[in-house]
């Protein structure tokens, strides 16, 4: 038991894993981080029907490539400033805002 147990140790890593916290963080942000997703989504379709890349997009948008591609991976905290220059960019409607 104790080789299996020093090989075991021999391949672990250094450091520690993050799943749980990572697990945890996902649950508490549930909502929003489907909301994200749902955006990546879309946005993923329109750049397909537009034949846009994501340097492209990024130059529409004003921003660098790598943040385009944070976004489009659905995981990112948008602001209404960046939903604004999405649907700007891409002639998408996200946010519906009725006034009364």
């Amino acid at each position: 038991m104790a080789q299996i147990q020093d090989r075991l140790r021999e391949y672990s890593s250094a450091t520690p894993s993050r799943w749980r916290v990572t697990a945890v963080e996902r649950r508490k942000n549930r909502d929003w981080l489907r909301y994200s997703q749902y955006i990546a989504m879309r946005m993923l379709d329109r750049m397909e029907e537009l034949g846009l890349t994501q340097k492209a997009l990024a130059e529409k948008m004003d921003c660098s490539q790598q943040y385009v591609s944070k976004v489009l991976k659905g995981t990112e905290n948008l602001s209404i400033e960046t939903i604004s220059k999405i649907e700007n960019a891409l002639g998408l409607q996200i946010l519906a805002l009725v006034l009364k």
